[in-house]
């Protein structure tokens, strides 16, 4: 067990509250101060460096693709979507194809993905919304984009950051991982660590901020045992569980 926490420790501010246990392996840790400015600026870079043009791991080839893909890929993986829509996308890259195919159709397509009943009534329903309201256009507001069927805070800003260019840091599993363990900020919920991330991550490097630490999470910092030793920036990391 984690020893407990003095007075004086708690008034300095050094330590922060426990973090929930998935953002530390499932170990109830108390978690590092998070970095200072100076630090987050020279992660990113060094992350910009090595990538200087991140990419989606999803395919797609227009706004409307991408927001059916990133609603097709809650609770599925990059590579199991991408399966599918390859050939869902040759037929139906519009909201009117698509709703030419018809849900039956469309549940076809993505039966190989998670909750595929559900996703293919939201993507008829939400290729109709756009029709009938946006002229078949994917809308570049967050309000708009939220009301649309299986989209959330999460899928609303990863539209709005690849498809529009709009600095957004849409936060899922692997950046909630990260953020908490480098620490850049520290929270217990995924909101939270959007708002503090995008206060914090410079100007220069917000645009891209949400692809860097994704792929950083998915094939560095990884869940069950991170590659501390591929890591570029881990001297700057106070991960206190580092493999190396």
């Amino acid at each position: 067990m984690p020893a407990r926490k003095s007075s004086a420790a708690a008034a300095s501010g050094r330590i922060a509250a426990r973090l929930p246990k998935v953002a530390l392996d499932g170990q109830a840790t108390a978690a590092p101060e998070p970095v200072e400015a100076a630090t987050v600026g020279e992660i990113f870079r060094r992350l910009r460096d090595a990538n200087p043009q991140p990419k989606s791991d999803l395919r797609y080839t227009n706004p409307y693709t991408l927001l059916v893909a990133v609603v097709l890929s809650a609770q599925a993986t990059d590579k199991g979507v991408n399966i599918a829509t390859g050939p869902l996308f040759e037929v139906a890259d519009t909201p009117e194809k698509m709703l030419a195919l018809g849900e039956e159709t469309v549940r076809h397509f993505i039966r190989t993905i998670g909750l595929f009943n559900t996703k293919a009534k939201n993507v008829i329903a939400l290729s109709r919304i756009l029709i009938e309201r946006h002229g078949g256009q994917v809308p570049a507001t967050l309000e708009d984009l939220q009301v649309l069927p299986g989209v959330g805070a999460k899928t609303a800003s990863v539209v709005l950051n690849v498809a529009f260019g709009i600095p957004r840091i849409a936060v899922d599993t692997h950046i909630f991982r990260v953020s908490n363990r480098i620490p850049l900020a520290v929270a217990a919920t995924t909101d939270k660590i959007q708002a503090r991330l995008e206060a914090i991550v410079p100007e220069a490097y917000l645009l891209h901020a949400h692809h860097w630490l994704i792929l950083h999470g998915r094939y560095v910092c990884k869940a069950r045992k991170p590659d501390c030793t591929a890591c570029s920036i881990r001297d700057l990391c106070r991960y206190p569980a580092k493999t190396a």
